[in-house]
Formats: structure tokens, sequence, C-alpha cells
């Protein structure tokens, strides 16, 4: 990390310094809040999926469809995040707590930008997206609908993961789980009462689910801008002293970018994937929607303790300690892929009855079980994937990661999605073997690049 002059290393009080001690208590002390997290963050689109799915598979269809425009704007998003954790973090093992409070400013500068393009786009281009994904005017138009209004209301969900970045990047991952647990029990009451019209509140189906997270997460920005501004942030977000850092916002956006175009890319597959499942029916497309509500729990812990090592990656590197940054990153590959082989495990006895929750359609409980099945050879390698994907990112070395995300995508997964099942008998299961194909090959692209080291090396 470039030195900062004349800036006092002094933070709050007593905070945990991760860049010492035991390395798995760090891990899990980072990593079990941000687990409980990312099921919160999960429970939002799945509360959705199941009152949605009481209007119909066209209804589900419309959701799933709209919600991969979403996922797309959210990956660029969070490819910004991952340039502020990469500085925040290095800030803070290097204890230099100024700098990470204008590292943290200069992002929610970006984040205000952001929110107001994503606006705009899903005023104006909102229908246009969603037909480029699908021709049947029942999905367009119930597609449409949730798509403006999660757009047009993005600012909550934009500020929100900013705010969570901020304060994951400095070891604090409790508060952002008792926040996304308040907003997210308001999401699951307010969810029926908006969709079917209980009480008081109109019917508004489809919109009702969108307007509902926005009003959720807007619940979650208040009350992190709290925690933020407050004594409990181990970074005390104040901008008296703000003004407009254009070295640190180009450094948030050089580290940034990379991992924004490997978000946006992954988020543009999701678009061909349900373009090449479209002509195989609404049931093809609704399975593949409860499919990846179903794999969203079970990624929750790669995602968790990829999180937590990316944040002790980042930490230790700025503390100068490149080996105990490796060693963090080995320790939640072996954790994690023990807990995916156990849930595979448990997944496979209950399979049915999970995906009975989604709906009680014969065609498509059968449908999404066989996605599924498919998806769990993947799973094996999910462990790899994540945690040094995450490591790599935290790290600050984007550029690897982008590339190796790039071919991953295009040529394991679109390419042999679009060609399996036009030249083999597989049908609409070929292109779910593609995307269990590119997991695969993606956490050993990973753990081939990682094993280099160079990523120790790599300055912000």
């Amino acid at each position: 990390m470039e030195k900062t002059t004349n800036v006092p290393k002094t933070g709050p009080p007593g905070p945990r310094d991760f860049t010492q001690g035991s390395i798995l208590k760090n891990l899990l002390t980072l990593s079990w809040p941000i687990m409980i997290t990312q099921l919160l963050m999960t429970l939002g689109p799945t509360i959705d999926t199941i009152w949605v799915g009481q209007l119909g598979r066209v209804a589900v269809a419309a959701v799933g469809v709209a919600g991969t425009a979403v996922m797309l704007a959210m990956g660029l998003m969070m490819g910004f995040t991952m340039g502020s954790l990469a500085l925040m973090a290095r800030a803070i093992g290097a204890k230099d707590y100024k700098f990470a409070n204008r590292v943290a400013q200069q992002a929610i500068v970006i984040s205000a930008i952001f929110a107001v393009v994503i606006a705009l786009v899903g005023q104006f281009l909102g229908e246009r997206i969603l037909l480029l994904i699908t021709s049947d005017p029942e999905i367009v138009k119930l597609g449409t609908i949730y798509l403006r209004i999660e757009f047009i209301g993005g600012a909550t969900m934009v500020f929100r993961m900013t705010m969570d970045t901020i304060m994951q990047a400095s070891g604090d991952t409790f508060n952002p789980m008792w926040i996304a647990a308040v907003y997210r029990v308001f999401h699951i009451i307010l969810c029926p009462f908006l969709i079917f019209g209980w009480w008081i509140f109109p019917e508004m189906g489809v919109s009702g689910a969108a307007l509902t997270g926005v009003i959720a997460q807007g619940l979650g920005v208040f009350l992190g801008i709290r925690v933020l501004v407050g004594d409990k942030s181990r970074v005390k977000l104040s901008f008296k002293e703000f003004k407009f850092d254009f070295v640190v916002i180009w450094r948030i956006v050089r580290i940034g970018m990379p991992a924004s175009i490997s978000g946006i890319q992954r988020s543009v597959s999701q678009f061909l994937l349900q373009i090449f499942m479209a002509p195989f029916g609404q049931a093809a497309l609704a399975a593949h929607v409860i499919a990846q509500r179903v794999e969203m729990f079970f990624f929750m812990p790669a995602m968790s303790f990829g999180s937590g090592a990316g944040v002790l990656a980042g930490q230790n590197l700025g503390a100068g300690k490149p080996d105990r940054a490796e060693k963090s990153a080995w320790v939640a590959v072996w954790l994690l892929e023990g807990l995916i082989a156990l849930v595979i495990v448990i997944l496979l006895i209950w399979l049915g009855p999970v995906v009975g929750i989604f709906t009680s359609d014969p065609e498509l409980k059968s449908t999404s079980i066989q996605y599924i099945q498919i998806a769990m050879v993947g799973w094996t390698m999910i462990g790899f994937m994540f945690v040094l994907m995450n490591c790599l990112q935290g790290a600050g070395d984007t550029i690897a990661t982008m590339i190796i995300g790039v071919v991953d995508t295009w040529l394991i997964t679109i390419l042999p999605a679009y060609l399996l099942p036009k030249y083999t008998s597989w049908g609409v299961l070929g292109i779910r073997w593609a995307i269990t194909a590119s997991v695969i090959i993606g956490g050993i692209a990973m753990l081939i690049y990682f094993r280099t080291g160079r990523w120790k090396t790599r300055r912000v």
C-alpha cells in the first residue's frame, strides 16, 4: 500500500488485532457473523420466491429473470466495494485509521454516483433489458415492474453494501450481522402483506415483493449510518474534513474495476444462460430460479469463510505478514471443504422436501431436483474457488481473478451451454452441466495461481 504522510496511526481503544493470535480463532470470529449475515441476505430473494410462487410459475420466472439484471448491477458495484475493502484492510492492518476513514468517505461518493446511474437505467431501459432474455410477454411485463422498482430504489441496496464493506474491512463483522437481522425480520413480516394485500395494505403482487426489499434495505442503511457515525464502529466515519480525493477514488476504481468486470461478466453469463433455457419453456426457467435459491444457501459458508479469509489476508499484508496471510487462506479452504461435504450429504437426504418449499408443481419440482443434483458435483470445489478468490481480491490482486473468471465463464460455461443442448440429447440439463464444469475448472485455476504467491507482493 502506498504510504500516506502526516497521518496519526491511532485508532479506537481496544480494537481486536487480527494480525496476531490464533488464525483459526480469528477466522471463525470474522466468519460466523458474515455467515449469519449472508443467510439473512439470502432470505430476501428466497422469501420473494416462496411468496411469489403462490402467484404461479410466470411470476416466479419473472422475478428470477429480473433478479438476474439486479445481480448484474450489484456485480458491478461489488467490484468497487472490493477495491475499498482492499485499501481499508491494509490500512487497518498498518493501523492507519485516518487513511481508512478517507477511503470510506470516497467509497460513499462512488456509491451515490452509482445509485443515480442504476435508477436511470431501470426507468428507461428496464423492459429492453428483459427482452434480451425472453420474448414471453407475461414474463417481460411482470419482470419489468419488479426490475424498475428494484433499480429506482437501488440506492438502499448500494449504500447498504458499502456500509457492510466498511465495517467488515475494519474487522467488524458483528454489526453488519445484527443490522441484517433487524431489516430481514422486517422484510419477512412485510412481504406477504404487500404481495397479497393483507390487512390495510394494497394487493401489489410482484411489485409488492420488490417494494418490500427496497423498504427493508432502507432500514438497513439507516441502522448502518448510526453505527458508522457512532462509537460502535472501529472506523468512525466522519465528514468534518471531507473533500473529494480523486487519487483515492482512482485507487479504489483501479483495484475494483477488474473485480467489477468479473462480477459483470458472471451476471451477463446468467443472462445468456436464461436465454438458452427460454426455448425449453417456463418450467425450465422457473426451475433454474429455484435451483439458484437453494444453491445460495449452500454458497453462504463459502462466501462467509471467503470474506473472512479475504479480510485476514488484506490486514496481514498491511501488517507485513504475507506468510500469515497465506496460512489464513488454507485454514479457511480446508475448514470449508469439510463443511460443504457435510452439507451435500444432508441435502441428498432432504432434497425433495427442500424443493417442495418452493413449489408443488410436479414437473417444476422434478426439474429443480435434477438441476440441484448436477450442481452438487461442482460444490466439491467451492472452498478453493470462493476462498482463494476472496483472498486474492482482499490482497488487491484483482486482475488475475478477472482473467480466470472471464476465461472460465466464456469458454467453460457459455460455449458448452450453447453447444450441448444443440448437439447432444442432454437438452436443458446440458446447460446445468456447463455451470457445474465452470465451478470445478474455476476452483482449479484459482488454486494454481494462488500457489504462485505473486499476490503477496501486489501493491495497492
